[in-house]
């Protein structure tokens, strides 16, 4: 039993040989550590959360975007349908002058002709005069050319041709028409 006293005699002497805040002073730099790790993980969290936050306002401004882009496409090509059906067509080729053609007649790669070819029936249309837009009466220039006269040039009949019914189509020129105020119209 003698060793107990003296464990404790050496016990108390150990405790005055360190100092008495040597725990906590152990302790400080691992809580600095902690509340440091906690600090930047939440401004970590809120820097993520920020720019999930601009990629969906950015997201949303896109789609809509797009809705438009695909709302105006739609109508882009409705207005492309509309113009290409055929009442549409012969109703904007009747307006700029032009009648319908009459039978038409094939080359073969020999020369040989097939077909007989009809001129286009006379019609008396009403031709619209196009309306130029003042920028192009502004601009255009105040001498107008007189057009040359061309020679009319004539077809000749093929020897080889199966199909000779001595018909000599004869060239024609058509008058020069303006053009069109609306491109591609």
């Amino acid at each position: 039993m003698s060793s107990r006293p003296e464990l404790r005699g050496r016990a108390a002497r150990l405790a005055r040989l360190l100092p008495a805040g040597a725990g906590q002073a152990a302790r400080t730099p691992f809580v600095l550590l902690v509340v440091l790790l906690l600090g930047g993980g939440l401004i970590g969290l809120l820097v993520l959360n920020s720019a999930l936050s601009e990629g969906a306002f950015r997201l949303d401004d896109l789609q809509k975007n797009t809705k438009s882009l695909t709302d105006e496409e739609q109508q882009l090509q409705r207005d492309v349908d509309a113009y290409s059906a055929p009442d549409a067509l012969q109703r904007r080729a009747r307006e700029l002058g032009m009648i319908p053609g009459g039978d038409p007649a094939f080359l073969d790669p020999d020369g040989t002709v097939k077909g007989v070819p009809g001129a286009a029936a006379r019609q008396t249309s009403v031709r619209i005069p196009l309306v130029r837009p003042p920028e192009a009466i502004a601009t255009a220039p105040t001498a107008t050319p007189t057009p040359t006269p061309t020679p009319t040039p004539t077809a000749t009949p093929t020897t080889s041709s199966p199909v000779d019914s001595g018909f000599v189509p004869q060239a024609t020129t058509a008058p020069p028409t303006q053009p069109s105020p609306t491109p591609g119209r």
